[in-house]
This record gives C-alpha cells, sequence and structure tokens, in this order.
C-alpha cells in the first residue's frame, strides 16, 4: 500500500509539518471584499481582522468544490499513491467532508474520507497522527482506528476576545452579545458533536483563563495511564495562548506540549480576533 494523506486548510497545521509529513492540503474559500482567497495560501488572518477594524462587512466562507480534491487526489495518484486516506474538519460545520466524499469517484484510487467532528488542530492532529502512523507502517485499518480513538477522546476549549464576530455570524443573538460584552462575559466553547457548543460563561479573561486550566485538569483526572497532548490555538495573539499554557504547567497538569498554532482566515472570519484556547487528547500508542 502506498497512502497518501490528504486534509483541508481548516486543519490548521504549520507549512514545515505538511511538507515533512506529506500531507497534501485542500484550501477552504474566503469571500473578502469582493474578492475570494484560497485560506492560507492567498489570504492570512490579519488581513481579515485589520479590514474589518477599517469597516469592512464580515467576510463569508466556502468548503472546496469536489474538482478541488479531485485535483489533489489525481496529484497524489501520479506521485505513486494507491490509497488516500482524507481527514476533514467536521461534516456539521462544513460541506468540506462531502466535497472530499464526491471526489473520490473521479479517481482511480482506494479513497477513504474521515469526518473528524472537530476543527483546527482538532483535525489536524489526526491528519498528523495518521501520516506519523503511514510512516512508522501501520495499516490503513490501524490508521482508522487510531483517528476514531482520537475523535472519541478529543477535548476543545476555547474563548473568544470579542462577541461582534459570533454575533454578525448568528452564532449568537444581538442581546447577549451586547450583554456579554457590557459585563466583561467571556464565553468558554467547544465543540460537541461536531457542532459550536457552549461550556460556561466566566468574567472577566482572568477566570476564563483558569476555567480552560480547570477543564484540562478534570480531563486529563478521567485518562489514568493515558498520553495527553495538548495543542494551543489562537487567533493573532501568541500571547494569550503562552499565558494558558504557563498556567497548565503551574497548576501542574500532566499534559504533553505539542506545539502553538494560528487559527487561519476561514476559522478567524467565524471567531474573531483575541481568540485563544486549547486542543487536547489522549493519542494512540
Amino acid at each position: 500500500m502506498n497512502l497518501a494523506i490528504v486534509t483541508d486548510s481548516t486543519a490548521d497545521l504549520h507549512e514545515d509539518e505538511l511538507e515533512r509529513l506529506r500531507i497534501r492540503r485542500v484550501p477552504l474559500y474566503v469571500r473578502f471584499r469582493d474578492t475570494t482567497y484560497r485560506d492560507w495560501i492567498d489570504i492570512a488572518p490579519q488581513a481579515i481582522i485589520a479590514g474589518v477594524a477599517d469597516g469592512a462587512d464580515l467576510p463569508t466562507t466556502s468548503q472546496p468544490s469536489p474538482e478541488d480534491f479531485a485535483s489533489a487526489y489525481r496529484e497524489a495518484v501520479a506521485a505513486g499513491a494507491d490509497t488516500i486516506l482524507v481527514v476533514t474538519i467536521s461534516s456539521e460545520l462544513s460541506g468540506t467532508y462531502q466535497s472530499a466524499v464526491a471526489a473520490a469517484e473521479q479517481v482511480e484510487a482506494n479513497v477513504t474520507v474521515f469526518d473528524s467532528r472537530s476543527a483546527s488542530l482538532g483535525h489536524g492532529a489526526m491528519a498528523r497522527t495518521a501520516a506519523r502512523m503511514r510512516d512508522a507502517g501501520a495499516s490503513l485499518d490501524a490508521i482508522q482506528a487510531g483517528l476514531e480513538h482520537m475523535r472519541d477522546s478529543t477535548f476543545i476549549v476555547f474563548t473568544v476576545a470579542t462577541f461582534d464576530y459570533l454575533q454578525k455570524g448568528g452564532r449568537i443573538g444581538r442581546g447577549s452579545a451586547l450583554v456579554g460584552s457590557l459585563l466583561n462575559i467571556k464565553p468558554l466553547l467547544t465543540l460537541e458533536d461536531g457542532l459550536l457548543a457552549p461550556l460556561t460563561r466566566a468574567r472577566g479573561m482572568r477566570k476564563a483563563l483558569q476555567e480552560m486550566v480547570d477543564r484540562l485538569r478534570a480531563y486529563v483526572a478521567d485518562r489514568p495511564g493515558e498520553r495527553v497532548t495538548v495543542d494551543y490555538i489562537h487567533v493573532q495573539d501568541p500571547s494569550a495562548v503562552e499565558r494558558l499554557k504557563q498556567a497548565v504547567e503551574a497548576a501542574g497538569v500532566e499534559a504533553d506540549f505539542n506545539g502553538f498554532y494560528e487559527i487561519g482566515a476561514v476559522l478567524t472570519s467565524h471567531v474573531g480576533p483575541g481568540t485563544f484556547g486549547l486542543i487536547a487528547r489522549s493519542e494512540p500508542n
């Protein structure tokens, strides 16, 4: 078996990881100021944040077309692949999974599309693990079993600095956004069954930070003897995730640090600047 790994741009993996692990990336699209851009290729988060701050309307986003995926599949086959594993953002959040499935009929290869039910490093870590398992000689069945374990064990918690993006995007009501801003309420959000869901609310950033640490501590405590790995994510605020990492370490939470990752333009369009949090999982041995 010659296995190619494909994911989409909302996995938010670093360029050097994609190259080193031989993971192909298919970009989603951002429509901003009457121009369509490819996520992580033609546009970065800071362009959206600066533009919206200057008065531009919020961007809209869209999934890759089946042909976008088919093109990536054909490139993989031309490079010698006979089997392709695709790891996508949650099908509850985007039509990306459906495009990846539709494209499978257009190539002469065995294509398996895995719905991560996650986002950002939630499925970026799955693609990364799939590539590492492939390079270690694991079978496709073993890799899929590993990904299913990660999907079942992944925990995401994050907060936002502003309600504007969530409100304008229809994720929360205008009244809730106004009250939250006036009272300095910080929502703690997660992904549940592949969908954005509230965890709790905190009064001020300091309490939000502590709540994230407490949630991670409880997650680790529920998995005695397992190796828990954490990625820290942010939108244009590296100092926030550095503070979060320091708080986790100061609390004595036993979790392996994997890295800091910036959220791309597509997800930034929905959550806004100053968003930060962590993604934890127990990885397969």
